[in-house]
């Protein structure tokens, strides 16, 4: 079992930045793939970004390119997600993923653990 504990979370102006933090623990870190979502009033969950265990390579959606960026720190065992330019568009609940499997991908049920999620409130 792994658990994940999203911190970060908060309040901010349009144009504003925060940095998401997501704490594992119960299995290797650096065996996992690490990945970012978040899901709006109403909205399905979206992918927002993922990390690779041991090489770090980073994968985006398109609507977080240049703006967002995912890290690791395997001897901490925390993933993070470093957002600036934040827009009001951006407001959800962000959610910290692992996977056992390498590969990244961007689809919710091929994560297998998940943390409470954090809320993150852009305002215009």
């Amino acid at each position: 079992q792994v658990q994940l504990v999203e911190s970060g979370g908060g309040s901010v102006q349009a144009g504003g930045s925060l940095r998401l933090s997501c704490t594992a623990s119960g299995r290797t870190f650096s065996a996992l793939a690490m990945a970012w979502f978040r899901q709006a009033p109403g909205k399905e969950r979206e992918f927002v970004a993922a990390i690779s265990g041991s090489d770090s390579r980073a994968l985006y959606a398109d609507s977080v390119k240049g703006r967002f960026t995912i890290s690791r720190d395997n001897a901490k065992n925390t993933a993070y997600l470093q957002m600036n330019s934040l827009k009001p568009e951006d407001t959800a609940l962000y959610y910290c993923a692992a996977r056992l499997l390498w590969q990244l991908t961007t689809t919710p049920a091929t994560y297998d653990y998940w943390g409470q999620g954090t809320q993150v409130t852009v305002s215009s």
